[in-house]
Parts: structure tokens; C-alpha cells; sequence
């Protein structure tokens, strides 16, 4: 997940420490938000303008499944960068969808996808961490129960305006830099709906001769 480089840092300060590490962060989102105002085409213009102003590596999964896995590498604070850049951009376009109603800021949804076996840190004995995430941030947060199909992994819905999403991003990049996932770590891929996978086997049995 993440890899200090130069892990000496004799006299370094946290927040060069900081500075020094790669961190991978992994995000779900609809297929329909990355085509539409994030571009998740190739040259998309808004994808390559963030990679330019945030100095992070993005990209996007292939496929026409419903959704689709944004993977952010870089240094914390580019890839924090990046997060923000995202979270403004889906609030401007949630915003323009409003029919110009001034209600105020439409909270942002995004789910990151993290290792089941890193959850444990983030939830904390009780709760309690992720009742100080919520508590200091004013973000909403929820860990799945269950793991995303086929993997080990589990997703993490963080919801807020955007100040207080990049908030309780950084705290949770914070929490699963300091606890490293146990064992291997089976990514989640979006694919097929379990409809449609059901539906093609009623199919083959349909035509097959032996029911």
C-alpha cells in the first residue's frame, strides 16, 4: 500500500518523513460520473489536468461494467491533491445538475477500496477510531461489511462536503500507512452484475439438451 523511501530518516522530521513515502489509493466510482465530468475517456481533459496539477499518477480501469476502480499513486501530498481536485470536481458537476437551486453544497459521495485486513485499524476497538474520524473530520464514513465480490477487500463510503472529505481522507491514508495489510491482498475488478452472470447460465441450460 505504501513504501517509505529512505527509511533511515535519522534526524528527519514527520512531516519530511512524510514527504518521502508512495502511497496507492483506490477509488470506486460509477461508470457514468468517470464518462461524464471526470472524462474518463482517453484524453480525457479534466483526468489529464489533474494528473498535471497534482503530480499523481491516475488511472482508470477498462470496461462497460457499472463501475470502475480510479487507482491514485504518488507522494501523500500529491495524491491528497488529487482527492481534492476529484471530490471539488464531482461537487461543481452535482451542483450543475440542481436546475440552478441554490440549496447549498451537495455533499460528495466517494468510496475507496481498501484491504479487509486493514479495516480492523480503521474501525479501532469498539468504533472508537472511526468515531474520531467522523467526529474531527464531520464527515460521514461507513466500512462495508462484507468484501467486495472476489476479493479481499472492502469499500469505504466517505460522504461530506469536499473540505471535510480530503480531511478524513488524510486520516485514513494516516491510519492504514501505520497498519500495512496482513497476508495477500485479492484486489476487487467491477465486472459483470451476478443478474447478468445468472442470467447467461439460464440461457446455456435453456439450450442445452440435457435442461
Amino acid at each position: 500500500m505504501a513504501s517509505p523511501d529512505g527509511a533511515s530518516g535519522v534526524g528527519s522530521s514527520p512531516e519530511e518523513t512524510e514527504l518521502s513515502i508512495t502511497l496507492t489509493l483506490r477509488m470506486l466510482m460509477h461508470g457514468k460520473v468517470m464518462a461524464g465530468g471526470l472524462g474518463a475517456a482517453r484524453g480525457g481533459e479534466t483526468v489529464k489536468r489533474i494528473r498535471e496539477q497534482s503530480s499523481a499518477r491516475i488511472t482508470i480501469s477498462e470496461g462497460s461494467c457499472p463501475e470502475r476502480i480510479t487507482t491514485i499513486t504518488g507522494s501523500t501530498d500529491a495524491v491528497f491533491r488529487a482527492v481534492s481536485m476529484i471530490a471539488f470536481k464531482l461537487e461543481e458537476d452535482l451542483g450543475a445538475g440542481s436546475d440552478g437551486a441554490a440549496v447549498g453544497r451537495a455533499p460528495v459521495t466517494l468510496r475507496l477500496v481498501i484491504p479487509a485486513s486493514q479495516c480492523g485499524s480503521l474501525i479501532g476497538k469498539a468504533g472508537a477510531k472511526i468515531r474520531e474520524i467522523r467526529e474531527s473530520t464531520g464527515a460521514q464514513v461507513q466500512v462495508a461489511g462484507d468484501l467486495l465480490p472476489n476479493s479481499t477487500e472492502r469499500a469505504v463510503t466517505v460522504s461530506g462536503v469536499p473540505d471535510t472529505i480530503i480531511q478524513c481522507v488524510r486520516q485514513i491514508c494516516a491510519v492504514i500507512l501505520e497498519s500495512p495489510p496482513k497476508g495477500a491482498t485479492i484486489p476487487y475488478h467491477p465486472g459483470l452484475s451476478l443478474g447478468t452472470i445468472l442470467l447467461s447460465a439460464n440461457q446455456v441450460r435453456g439450450r442445452s439438451p440435457l435442461g
